[in-house]
C-alpha cells in the first residue's frame, strides 16, 4: 500500500517546466572554461605556427621572425619562404607523434625527384629553395662535409604542399606504407602492406562506389521497414539466408578459382599477389562458413519469437510515416559531432604549439615543450571531448523521444504539430538541457576511468605481470557493462522527462520501476527486436561485400582484396548501424509509452487509452501468441503476459 500512495501520477504533455537548472549552470561553466583554452591557444601565438608551419630554429614560414635567445639561426625573415620541408619526411615517430627529421622553410617543394647533391644544388639556384640547412651554401651541397646531416636523403621523392597547412608531403604512398607499419607491429613481412596499401590506393573508385551503395542500401532498407513491416521480419530473413549462404559459396568457389589460376608461369610480383589473395580468399570462405552455421541455429531456436516482432514493428513504421523527419537525425547529429570534433582537435593542436621554444642539447634544433599548467588544460580539454560529444549523442536521444512523445500521446493524430521533431528540439532548448547535461555527465564518470584503464592496459602488453592485465582488463569489461546499462537507464529517463518533464533523477527511477514492472516484455521486445535489426545490418554488410568481392575480382592481378573489403564493410555496419538505431530508439520509447499507457488506463470511459488502432492490434496479437504458447507448453508459457493494469492495481 505504501507503493499505491506514493505512486506517481504520470500526466503526459500536461505540464511543462525546466528541469535540472543547477546542471545547466555547471555545463556552461564547463563550457566557458573550454572557450577560455581556446582563447589561449589562439593568443599564445599558436595558431600562425600551426597553420603556417615552422622550421627547427623556431622561425614561423611566410613571416618575419624575433631572434630566440641562444639560437644562432633563428629570427630570420622568411616572407618569402611559405614551405615546410623536412629533410626526412617518413622519419615518424609514433610515441611522441611528430616527425623526427629537420625541418626547413622553403620557397617551394621539389616536384620532382631529386638522385645527387648536384639536383639539390640545382634546385635551389633555380627556385631559391635551400634544401639543406641555412649555413650551407647552394655551391657547396656536393662537397660539403656535413652534407649528409645537413641535407635531406637521397634521392628526395616529389612532394606537395598541404592545402592551408603548407607542408610538403611525399606524392608516393611508399612513406604512408612506413608510416603504418610502426603502426601495425604484427605484419612480419613489410612487402606484404605495401601491396596492401597500394591495392587500396588503386581500388579507391570502388570502395567509394560500395560505400554509396551501402547508404543507399540503407535508405532501401528503412522504406522496407515503412512501408511493408508486415512481411519484412520473414522477409529479411530469407534474404539473410540466402545471402548467406550464397556469399559462402561463391567465397569457396572464387578461392577454388584462384587456386586453379595461380601458377608459377607468372611473373613473380603477380604470383605473390594471386598467393596472398588465395589465403585471404580461403579465410574469408571458413569465417563466412561459420558465421553462416551460427546465424542458421539462432534463427531456428528463435523462429517462434520473430513473429511477435511483427506488429511492433508496423507502429513503429506508423511513426516514421508521421514523423519522416526522424530519419534525418543521425546526420545532424553526425555533422554536429564532426564540428565539435574538428574544433577540440584543431584546439588541441594549438595547445601542443602553444609552449615555449627550448634547445635540444643533443641536437642543438628548437622544440616548443608544454608547461604544466598546459598540460592540465590539455586534461581538460579531454574531459570536455567525452561530455561534450555525449551531449550531443544525448540530445538526440531526447529529440527522438519527444517527437515519439508527442505523437503517441496526442489523441487526435490531426492536432501533431507540423514538425513534432522541431517542437522536440525547441522544448529541449527551453526546458530540458540541464536533464541531458546530467545524464551525459554521468556517462562520462564511467567512460574517463574505463579509458584510462584501457591505456594503462595497452602499456602494460608483453610485461610478465599476466595477474595485474587480467584484473585491468576484468575492470574494463566490468566498466564497459556499467556504461551500457547507465545509457540504456538515460535514454528511458530522457522519455520519462519528455512524458511528465520531471528531473533527470526523478524519471530515471520511474522509467525503472516501470521496466522492472514489464521485465519479461522487454527481454522479448528487446531480443527479438535487436536480433531482427541485427538481421538488416549483417543484410547490408553481406550485400556489399558480395558486391566488394566481385567487384574486386575485375582486378585480382594487381589488387590485394583485404584492407579494402575491411574499409567497406567497416563503413556499411556503421551506415546501417545509423539508420536502423533511430528504429531502435522509436521501437524503446513506444513500448515506454505503451506499458505506461495499459498501466495507467484500462479503456474504460474517462480512462481511455491513447495507443491507437495498430498498437490495440499489438496488444490482441501479444495475446493470442500467449494463449497458443499457453496451450503449446501446457499452461506453462514463458511468452509475454499481459500488462497489469492501473485498476488491478488498487
Amino acid at each position: 500500500m505504501h507503493l499505491i500512495q506514493h505512486r506517481r501520477d504520470w500526466k503526459p504533455l500536461e505540464d511543462r517546466r525546466c528541469t535540472d537548472i543547477p546542471w545547466l549552470l555547471l555545463f556552461a561553466i564547463f563550457n566557458i572554461g573550454m572557450l577560455f583554452i581556446c582563447g589561449f591557444a589562439i593568443s599564445t601565438g599558436a595558431a600562425s605556427r600551426l597553420v603556417s608551419g615552422y622550421d627547427s630554429y623556431g622561425n614561423i614560414c611566410g613571416q618575419k621572425n624575433t631572434k630566440i635567445p641562444g639560437i644562432d639561426l633563428s629570427g630570420q625573415d622568411q616572407t618569402s619562404k611559405k614551405y615546410v620541408f623536412f629533410l626526412d619526411p617518413c622519419n615518424i615517430d609514433i610515441v611522441r607523434r611528430k616527425i623526427k627529421s629537420m625541418a626547413l622553410c622553403v620557397s617551394s617543394c621539389p616536384e620532382t625527384t631529386l638522385q645527387t647533391y648536384d639536383d639539390l644544388k640545382t634546385f635551389a639556384e633555380k627556385n631559391g629553395s635551400n634544401l639543406c640547412s641555412y649555413e650551407l651554401i647552394p655551391n657547396t651541397y656536393p662537397t660539403d662535409p656535413n652534407r649528409v646531416t645537413k641535407c635531406p636523403n637521397l634521392p628526395v621523392p616529389p612532394s606537395k604542399s598541404l592545402p592551408i597547412f603548407h607542408r610538403c608531403t611525399p606524392a608516393d604512398i611508399a612513406c604512408y606504407s612506413k608510416f603504418a607499419e610502426a603502426l601495425i607491429t604484427f605484419v612480419s613481412d613489410n612487402s606484404v602492406l605495401h601491396r596492401v596499401i597500394a591495392g587500396v590506393m588503386s581500388s579507391k573508385e570502388i570502395i567509394m562506389g560500395l560505400c554509396v551503395l551501402s547508404l543507399v542500401l540503407s535508405i532501401i532498407l528503412m522504406g522496407v521497414i515503412r512501408y511493408i513491416s508486415a512481411v519484412l521480419v520473414w522477409l529479411l530473413t530469407a534474404v539473410v539466408v540466402i545471402v548467406s549462404v550464397g556469399g559462402a559459396g561463391v567465397l569457396w568457389w572464387l578461392y577454388v578459382d584462384h587456386r586453379v589460376s595461380a601458377n608459377a608461369t607468372l611473373p613473380a610480383n603477380e604470383l605473390q599477389v594471386a598467393k596472398d589473395n588465395e589465403k585471404a580468399l580461403l579465410i574469408y570462405a571458413i569465417a563466412a562458413t561459420i558465421f553462416t552455421l551460427v546465424l542458421l541455429l539462432l534463427m531456428f531456436f528463435m523462429r517462434k519469437r520473430v513473429a511477435l516482432t511483427i506488429a511492433l514493428f508496423r507502429v513503429a513504421s506508423k511513426v516514421f510515416g508521421q514523423l519522416p523527419l526522424l530519419v534525418m537525425q543521425p546526420f545532424w547529429t553526425f555533422l554536429t559531432l564532426m564540428f565539435f570534433w574538428v574544433y577540440w582537435i584543431t584546439v588541441l593542436l594549438l595547445l601542443g604549439t602553444a609552449g615555449n621554444p627550448v634547445k635540444n642539447n643533443q641536437t642543438g634544433l628548437v622544440e616548443f615543450e608544454m608547461a604544466e599548467p598546459l598540460q592540465y588544460m590539455v586534461w581538460y580539454h579531454a574531459v570536455g571531448l567525452i561530455w561534450i560529444s555525449e551531449f550531443i549523442l544525448a540530445c538526440q536521444q531526447m529529440t527522438v523521444a519527444g517527437a515519439v512523445v508527442t505523437y503517441y500521446f496526442t489523441r487526435d493524430k490531426s492536432q501533431l504539430p507540423l514538425t513534432p521533431i522541431l517542437s522536440s528540439s525547441m522544448r529541449l532548448m527551453r526546458y530540458h538541457l540541464g536533464t541531458v547535461a546530467k545524464g551525459a555527465f554521468i556517462i562520462t564518470l564511467v567512460e574517463i576511468p574505463r579509458l584510462i584503464l584501457t591505456y594503462i592496459h595497452s602499456q602494460l602488453k608483453g610485461s610478465e605481470n599476466a595477474c595485474a592485465r587480467c584484473m585491468l582488463k576484468a575492470c574494463v569489461c566490468c566498466l564497459w557493462c556499467l556504461e551500457k546499462c547507465l545509457s540504456f537507464l538515460n535514454q528511458n529517463a530522457y522519455v520519462a522527462t519528455a512524458i511528465n518533464s520531471t528531473s533527470f533523477c526523478t524519471s530515471a527511477r520511474d522509467a525503472f520501476i516501470i521496466l522492472a514492472e514489464n521485465a519479461l516484455r522487454v527481454a522479448t521486445i528487446n531480443s527479438v527486436g535487436d536480433f531482427v535489426l541485427f538481421l538488416g545490418k549483417v543484410l547490408i554488410v553481406s550485400c556489399t561485400a558480395f558486391a566488394g568481392v566481385l567487384a574486386l575480382n575485375y582486378q585480382r592481378e594487381y589488387t590485394v582484396w583485404v584492407l579494402p573489403l575491411i574499409i567497406v564493410c567497416l563503413f556499411a555496419f556503421l551506415v546501417a548501424h545509423c539508420f536502423l538505431s533511430i528504429f531502435e530508439m522509436v521501437v524503446d520509447v513506444l513500448f515506454l509509452c505503451f506499458a505506461i499507457d495499459t498501466k495507467y488506463n484500462d479503456g474504460s470511459p474517462g480512462s481511455e487509452y491513447y495507443m491507437d488502432k495498430a498498437l490495440m492490434e499489438f496488444v490482441e496479437s501479444s495475446r493470442k501468441a500467449e494463449a497458443e504458447g499457453k496451450r503449446a507448453a501446457g499452461g506453462d508459457s514463458r511468452e509475454m503476459k499481459p500488462m497489469t493494469r492501473a485498476g488491478t492495481l488498487a
